[in-house]
């Protein structure tokens, strides 16, 4: 765990969490927005809150590869070594879910994003949340994601149920996404 991040806010956050709410936190390059992935309700409230279409689907983000198991076991041995060469990392994974993952995240895709995070606060986060989570960039669409916790602020105000202090990590971009496929990049 982040010696500046104590226990009490960890705790908070799953409370929020646990409770259907939606929570801001940095990640490694901007601050996102997490929530329960298999809630509904949570997630259709943090898609509201970015004027996000559904269809588009949402990064699942684990702060272990073993928090992801359900879905990447049957994985042939080389794809799964790509994944683990990679994480914890700044990579994100496009993986078939074979529908072990509902709508709602996965959007209108056969595939669903998943990365393992290296930024100590995520991965403090899922292994207190006990899984993963939703992560997804803490800013309306179509407007600049957040770097510092007074843009998610200034962005979302009262909608957000949870603040978890901290700082971004180094990173100058987002995540790198990939598919696990075709090994094609969608986004550097």
């Amino acid at each position: 765990m982040p010696k500046t991040l104590s226990t009490l806010a960890l705790r908070q956050a799953v409370t929020a969490i646990q409770a259907g709410g939606v929570v801001a936190c940095p990640t490694e390059a901007v601050w996102g927005l997490s929530c329960d992935p298999f809630n509904e309700m949570a997630v259709t409230r943090l898609l509201h809150l970015k004027r996000r279409e559904m269809a588009k689907g949402l990064i699942l983000v684990a702060g272990e590869e073993s928090q992801l198991e359900w879905l990447l076991g049957g994985l042939p041995l080389a794809q799964r070594a790509r994944l683990s060469l990679s994480w914890p990392g700044p990579t994100t994974w496009l993986v078939p879910h074979r529908h072990r993952v509902p709508h709602w995240i996965c959007g209108d895709h056969d595939t669903v994003a998943v990365r393992v995070s290296a930024h100590p606060l995520v991965r403090a986060l899922c292994h207190v949340w006990g899984g993963p989570l939703v992560s997804s960039s803490a800013n309306p669409a179509g407007s600049r994601p957040a770097t510092q916790s007074f843009q998610v602020r200034r962005y979302f105000g009262a909608g957000l149920d949870c603040i978890v202090s901290g700082a971004v990590g180094g990173a100058s971009r987002p995540s790198a996404i990939k598919d696990l496929l075709t090994d094609e990049i969608i986004r550097v």
